[in-house]
């Protein structure tokens, strides 16, 4: 492997490390302040926010890091500057947009008034925070993408107990400022990004240059962008759906609405929390592998692809099994440092699974980013979910089984998924379309 490549990826796991043990404080905190029922509403709707986003960030830290890692450097500052005037207008159009559509959402009945306002500003700070991730992330200046991501965290947590350390609210003002926190980290990433992507561009600037059309830009950013931004708000949909089909599920199992609540809080908050505290590794592996692949499949070193693949599976292996054998054997004390004799660690148990193989999901997917099977992992996304989901109402709506019946399709779900998503890599690297063995055989090792 190449060295920055490992000096990369050793950087983001370190700063991804030390941003997760905040993210676990940080809803130790939610989780002590807010109670059992306000932890429910605040997890009910974060996939809200995180659709928004979603689409706000039109996916530009993965397009635009492809484009940007797949051409050279003469390129670059015609490459941004007309993905910053294509950025500027979606902004303001989607902003428009959301200003009409937010504040009729039926979600946000259960909250403050001021929330579907206060969640435009993430607009135009995420759109922007956007291109500065994209282009550090092509560039593989992995430096600022992890001081970017503790930061996120950092702040957050900082806010957090300033907050609730000072002064005491009623339940519906702690959602709202908790949330409140949230939006206000991402403007502190977003000055910390900006400042240093302006600082960039004016080097560019005293560089030599060619130019790119605008509509080949536009045409280069959007084949990525689209089905990236589609299976991201496909992710993020069934995201925001899953606690009403959860609720909904229970429900019919004969669980009364606000305790189905407090489960699916107890579900997301706490087992989810801890469960998905080693996926650090794994999205580290996503930011630093979408660049390297794509460059490496541009220039066809196909088998040095099929080498890092071996290499990445094995890798997180290592982590994997040590980490979902102390979620089983150790889900009591872990959970209890949110709730003392929580269901959520029978839920910790048999989620173990799922887990496991969310592990290998998330750089899977970056190797089919990079390879240019966007469209195909879209379609897994929707199978995979289509049939979790199915599973997930039926067994969950059984008096017999209930969170059980839940987490057993959820389980099902991403087994279905890393199959797909594993066979298809192996396909593409097998029988690379318009290469020549002699052509596969003269790539440089990683």
């Amino acid at each position: 492997m190449k060295k920055t490549f490992i000096a990369g990826t050793f950087l983001l796991i370190i700063a991804a490390f030390l941003g997760e043990c905040l993210e676990f404080l940080i809803n130790m905190v939610l989780a002590r302040e807010l109670g059992e029922k306000g932890l429910g509403l605040y997890m009910s709707i974060l996939p809200t926010i995180v659709f928004l986003v979603v689409i706000a960030s039109m996916e530009l830290p993965i397009s635009l890091s492809k484009a940007v890692a797949e051409r050279d450097k003469v390129y670059h500052r015609s490459l941004l500057e007309h993905t910053i005037r294509f950025t500027a207008a979606f902004m303001v159009a989607f902003l428009a947009i959301s200003i009409i559509i937010l504040p009729l959402i039926p979600i946000f009945d259960k909250y403050h008034a001021s929330l579907p306002y206060l969640l435009l500003i993430l607009i135009p700070v995420i759109s922007f925070s956007s291109i500065a991730r994209g282009y550090f992330m092509g560039t593989q200046d992995m430096g600022k993408i992890a001081m970017a991501n503790f930061l996120r965290r950092a702040v957050q947590l900082v806010l957090l107990i300033t907050v609730f350390q000072l002064f005491h609210f009623e339940a519906d003002i702690a959602i709202l400022l908790s949330l409140c926190t949230l939006i206000g980290t991402e403007c502190v990433v977003f000055c910390y990004l900006f400042y240093l992507f302006v600082r960039d561009m004016r080097r560019l600037k005293d560089k030599p240059r060619q130019s790119l059309g605008k509509k080949s830009v536009l045409e280069l950013l959007l084949a990525v962008s689209l089905p990236t931004t589609g299976l991201r708000i496909f992710h993020a949909a069934s995201f925001a759906v899953k606690p009403f089909l959860i609720t909904a599920a229970l429900m019919n199992a004969g669980v009364v609405e606000e305790q189905a609540t407090i489960q699916y809080g107890k579900l997301a908050g706490v087992a989810f929390t801890i469960g998905f505290f080693p996926a650090f590794i794994a999205h580290s592996l996503l930011i630093i592998l979408i660049p390297t692949v794509s460059e490496a499949y541009a220039k066809k070193q196909v088998m040095q692809l099929t080498r890092l693949l071996r290499k990445i599976m094995a890798a997180t292996l290592l982590y994997a099994v040590p980490a979902v054998g102390v979620f089983y054997f150790f889900s009591n004390e872990l959970t209890s440092l949110f709730f003392e004799q929580s269901p959520a660690a029978v839920y910790l148990q048999l989620l173990a699974p799922y887990f496991f193989f969310h592990f290998f999901v998330i750089p899977m997917q970056a190797f089919l980013i990079g390879l240019g099977l966007v469209r195909d992992a879209f379609l897994h996304s929707i199978w995979s979910t289509t049939i979790s989901f199915v599973l997930m109402y039926f067994f969950g709506s059984m008096p017999s089984l209930q969170m059980d019946g839940i987490i057993i399709g959820m389980n099902t779900g991403i087994v279905i998924l890393t199959w797909m998503h594993y066979a298809t890599i192996r396909k593409r690297l097998d029988q690379p379309v318009g290469l020549r063995l002699g052509e596969i055989q003269a790539g440089k090792t990683f």
